[in-house]
């Protein structure tokens, strides 16, 4: 089939925002060092642990199979059946950050990879190593476990990144024939398969292609996998008894749980966030892309019900999503123990997507709020302030010896892993990081929003013309936010300013030193962003200033595993409390309630950062040997407390964590 990307031209400056051209670069202390650590070292290391040259880490084996896969050398296929993705989200990385800084000898190292997944293409298109290595009779037959089109999804983003960074085609021409040779397979019509991956991934990445080439067939590829999903008669059964109800895993099953990837019912009918939680918030990104692209108003609706489920009823304090390691997945509604937590990091990845692409369909600042919270705490929590580690799980509970001794908790670390068997997170963590400068504005119509405080330069073509905003913070740890405007020539415009749900009513704001009230006619308030509608000059300057004391949270009383107890949070960040600073056994550790909480900066600690203090109580044990049980209350004593920023914990030895503790 003809590839249809021919005649495209790059075009970095549009990063999938609705309505207009905008381009961003991030000018902020906080996140410049992150960004580079992802440059400098993250990236550098990842490639690295693809190519199993990282000692001591667990082999990862994606490059091999690509070599196998492309006659470079023989060998027997490694790792799991999707291991290819992590090629891609690594190239799609290197894309992102290409666009940031170009780098001769990365882009050296991706062109050759690139040569290498082309050699392992096949003649009709199909690109997929584990098919082609071990099982190349059985490719499209088992799409409930083998991932073919999730690989296929990340490789396509990879791609659309890749492209936009440098402009060679060769990734994107190879993921065009891919996308071809996958619409000659699957669709409505006759002689078509009716299906749709198990893993979504696919759908949204469909819509990233469209977006780049223009071609429609791939918009309506993506649709008929988002429609034809959950529909009767059930594919996903279908194919398990050609099967002989055999899976991929496991042998014969009796049954095949249709919720675990969100296929139990079609997509619109659809009300609880339920199955294995990436799936899901990866599934709801596209739904939400296809409801703006195509004025879906029932898909829309859809998305809303599924946000606010997740919002509203399943969400951890850190963003993190998926209660359980049975599956990676939802629970029901306020389940979220905090020790046997999963809270992938992939699954807050795909929450801050679908997120951006709420924010995409209609601003509205609780999408941000979950954005921001996600991506502080839950997200930038998960790498080690090395760059070499990770975790996979993000518990807001720790207790070492639990997780070594605990059957039930050996998915829980104390330690970040070198790389993981199945290291979907560490690459993803560094595509998102990267590509961070797509999530700070939205532009609607002729609206500036601005969604998360980062130190940035923005340039936005607003139908009136192009303006400049230079935003200067030292957020996350100071509240002043200091906004520049720069249009080509005075014009009226909106700039709406996100007043972050935990701030309260404490946000004040003013414009060339002019104190705005919150509801007058040019400061409106609307979906949680004060809209400030004027007639702009060069040399504007707006000044944010948000509350930035420390305060406590609680829980809905249904949370059983958060009742009676009590979180700490300053501005985005959410704290924990650590061994290293209270002492061992945590458990017996409780915050008092009138003891007032104080802030501090320590420039020592990992970096710097703001630390929190009260004042607490700790149960005291006897010198005597006391018995398992007794009718003697414990003696309690009165100590200092301190907490530290949840993101950073873990990098000073193995100890124990928590987020939530007693309050007496």
């Amino acid at each position: 089939m003809e590839n249809t990307a021919a005649g495209i031209t790059p075009n970095a400056n549009t990063h999938d925002k609705p309505g207009t051209g905008i381009n961003v670069r991030i000018r902020d202390e906080f996140w410049t060092h992150y960004i580079k650590l992802v440059q400098e070292v993250v990236i550098p290391y990842q490639y690295e642990a693809l190519h199993d040259r990282i000692p001591g880490a667990e082999p990862s084996r994606a490059v091999s199979n690509f070599e196998i896969a492309a006659g470079r050398k023989q060998g027997e296929f490694g790792g799991f059946v999707f291991q290819d993705s992590d090629v891609a989200k690594w190239l799609e990385a290197v894309g992102y950050s290409l666009q940031l800084e170009r780098d001769p000898e990365l882009e050296r190292r991706a062109d050759e990879l690139i040569a290498l997944v082309g050699e392992a293409q096949q003649e009709d298109g199909y690109l997929n190593t584990y098919f082609t290595i071990k099982e190349p009779g059985q490719r499209w037959t088992n799409l409930n476990d083998c991932h073919e089109m999730y690989v296929a999804g990340h490789f396509i983003e990879a791609a659309v990144a890749y492209y936009e960074a440098t402009g060679k085609r060769e990734l994107l021409d190879i993921m065009c024939r891919m996308a071809d040779h996958i619409d000659s397979v699957f669709g409505p019509e006759e002689g078509k398969l009716k299906g749709y991956d198990g893993h979504q991934e696919i759908e949204l990445a469909l819509v990233k292609l469209y977006g780049l080439t223009g071609e429609e067939r791939y918009l309506k590829l993506s649709q008929f996998f988002i429609d034809q999903r959950g529909t009767q008669p059930h594919f996903f059964v279908e194919e398990w008894e050609r099967r002989g109800r055999m899976t991929f895993y496991g042998g014969p099953t009796n049954k095949i749980n249709l919720e675990y990837n969100q296929s139990h019912l079609p997509v619109r009918e659809q009300k609880e966030a339920v199955g294995h939680s990436v799936r899901a918030v990866y599934m709801y990104t596209a739904m939400a892309d296809l409801a703006r692209l195509t004025g879906d108003s029932e898909l829309e609706q859809a998305c809303r019900r599924l946000w606010d489920n997740i919002q509203n009823k399943q969400l951890y304090i850190t963003g993190g999503i998926g209660s359980t390691h049975h599956g990676e997945a939802f629970t029901f509604d306020y389940d979220l123990p905090n020790d046997t937590v999963y809270a992938e990091t992939c699954a807050s990845i795909g929450l801050i997507f679908f997120a951006k692409r709420m924010l995409n369909l209609s601003p509205d600042a609780r999408f941000a709020d979950v954005m921001e919270r996600a991506l502080y705490n839950n997200v930038l929590g998960s790498m080690a302030q090395d760059g070499k580690h990770y975790f996979y799980v993000n518990p807001l509970e720790v207790w070492p010896q639990a997780c070594t001794c605990n059957p039930g908790k050996h998915h829980v670390k104390a330690q970040r892993q070198g790389w993981f068997g199945c290291a979907c997170c560490p690459p993803n963590v560094a595509r998102l990081l990267t590509s961070l400068n797509r999530y700070i504005y939205t532009v609607q119509g002729d609206t500036i929003y601005t969604d998360l405080y980062i130190g940035s330069e923005l340039t936005a073509d607003l139908p009136q013309g192009t303006v400049r905003v230079t935003q200067v913070t030292e957020y996350p740890w100071d509240g002043k936010i200091v906004m520049e405007i720069e249009p080509d020539q005075e014009k009226t415009f909106g700039l709406a300013l996100r007043i972050p749900g935990w701030s309260g009513s404490g946000i004040k704001v003013n414009v060339n030193g002019e104190e705005l009230t919150a509801g007058e006619e040019s400061a409106q308030v609307r979906q949680g962003y004060m809209v400030i509608r004027r007639s702009w000059r060069q040399g504007d300057r707006v000044e944010v200033q948000l509350p930035m004391e420390p305060f406590r949270v609680y829980a809905h009383p249904q949370v059983r595993a958060d009742a009676r107890k009590v979180a700490v949070q300053r501005g985005p960040l959410v704290y924990c409390f650590e061994s290293a600073d209270n002492g061992v056994n945590l458990g017996a550790l409780a915050l008092k309630q009138d003891s007032p909480l104080t802030d501090a900066y320590d420039a020592s600690l990992l970096g710097g950062a703001v630390t929190i203090g009260s004042r607490g109580s700790r149960l005291e044990e006897s010198e005597a040997e006391q018995g398992l049980y007794t009718r003697s209350r414990p003696a309690v004593k009165e100590v200092p407390v301190q907490a530290v920023p949840y993101y950073m914990w873990g990098n000073r030895g193995d100890g124990e964590m928590r987020v939530w503790v007693e309050e007496e």
